[in-house]
C-alpha cells in the first residue's frame, strides 16, 4: 500500500454556521457543499486557495461537547504579507494570540482561535524558506 494524496481533514464543531463564518469570512476559504450524512451528522466541506486538499466540518451534537486539546491541532495556512493580514484581522475583530513571531529562516507567523478553541496559524514565507 502506498497513500498517493491528502484529500481532507475532518474537524468536529459545535456551531456548524459559526464556524463556517469564521473560515468564510475571515480566512477566505470557500464552502463547496454541506450536507446531512446517512447518521446524522451536518456535514460542510470547505476549499482553501491553491490547494487541493479540503477541510471537513463535522457537527454531531448527539457525541457530546467539543472539546479541543490545547497545543494538540492547528491549521495552517500560507498568506502573502502578514503585515495586511494583521490589519484585516482587526479590522475583522479577530484577536491574534500568539505572534507575530519572526523564525530563523525568515518565516513570520501568528496564530489566531477559530470557534470550539481550534487553533489557526498564519504564515508568511520569503521565498526560498523552508516550512517550519
Amino acid at each position: 500500500m502506498r497513500v498517493t494524496k491528502l484529500l481532507h481533514t475532518r474537524m468536529r464543531v459545535s456551531d456548524m454556521d459559526q464556524t463556517i463564518a469564521f473560515y468564510r469570512d475571515v480566512l477566505g476559504l470557500q464552502v463547496l457543499e454541506r450536507k446531512v450524512s446517512p447518521r446524522g451528522s451536518h456535514l460542510a466541506f470547505l476549499a482553501v486557495p491553491n490547494s487541493a486538499e479540503l477541510i471537513e466540518l463535522c457537527s454531531f451534537p448527539p457525541s457530546g461537547p467539543v472539546r479541543v486539546q490545547e497545543d494538540l491541532v492547528h491549521l495552517a495556512f500560507a498568506v502573502e504579507n502578514l503585515d495586511e493580514t494583521i490589519q484585516a484581522l482587526h479590522a475583522k475583530g479577530v484577536t491574534i494570540t500568539d505572534g507575530p513571531t519572526t523564525t530563523s529562516s525568515g518565516n513570520r507567523f501568528l496564530f489566531i482561535d477559530a470557534p470550539d478553541g481550534y487553533e489557526v496559524e498564519l504564515i508568511e514565507q520569503p521565498p526560498g524558506a523552508a516550512i517550519v
